[in-house]
């Protein structure tokens, strides 16, 4: 008896037995979708968008010009920009506020522009690197928002005093003071501990 049959019928059960096993095992090497990894990976995208916004704002809006210790450079006086956005330097003391005469305002300005003298007594500009000791590391973004916003430290301390154009930064959207925010606090730390703002002299006794 010819049995052939027989054995093709068997092989064919054994080939339709494989395909779906074969086809199982392919699928279980593609690698598995991942939901949460995709957000994490937009989630940094927007915030790495965010940072360059706020360069670019940092860059235009004349931060570095009275944050930024000035040095005299080749050309004349030049950021130091390995002190970038350092502000005063605490090694520089500051002469007493001059005593001013009345009338039209009188600005003062030390060399390194960091420093400046007018009725309201002598301002320092801030450390605004993300160093938690001395700078803006330990600052919320709120923190960050409501000092532009209010013209005060922290949005109920003391006042910000000129130079600094808060008034002016304050119509920023908060899109834009979050960019710069995050910018900040991407920036390199330095531990530089500005000196704190001295008060006009008192009037004369009369």
């Amino acid at each position: 008896m010819n049995k052939t049959p027989h054995l093709s019928l068997a092989i064919a059960m054994a080939l339709l037995t494989a395909v779906p096993l074969a086809l199982s095992a392919s699928d279980a090497a593609k690698p598995a979708s991942d939901p949460a990894g995709a957000a994490a990976s937009g989630v940094e995208a927007d915030r790495a968008a965010k940072i360059e916004r706020g360069r670019y704002l940092v860059n235009t809006s004349a931060c570095h010009d009275c944050h930024t210790p000035f040095v005299m450079g080749p050309n004349g006086p030049e950021p130091d920009m390995s002190r970038a956005l350092s502000g005063h330097p605490e090694s520089l003391p500051m002469p007493p506020p001059p005593t001013l005469p009345e009338g039209p305002w009188i600005v003062l300005m030390g060399a390194t522009n960091t420093a400046w003298a007018g009725p309201w007594g002598v301002s320092y500009t801030a450390n605004l690197t993300p160093d938690e000791d001395t700078g803006l590391g330990l600052w919320s973004f709120e923190n960050f928002r409501d000092t532009i916003r209010s013209g005060r430290h922290l949005g109920r301390g003391r006042q910000v005093l000129p130079p600094m154009p808060w008034p002016v930064y304050r119509n920023m959207t908060d899109q834009d003071l979050e960019a710069i925010y995050l910018y900040l606090q991407s920036i390199p730390p330095i531990r530089n501990k500005v000196p704190e703002p001295v008060p006009p002299p008192a009037p004369p006794a009369e």
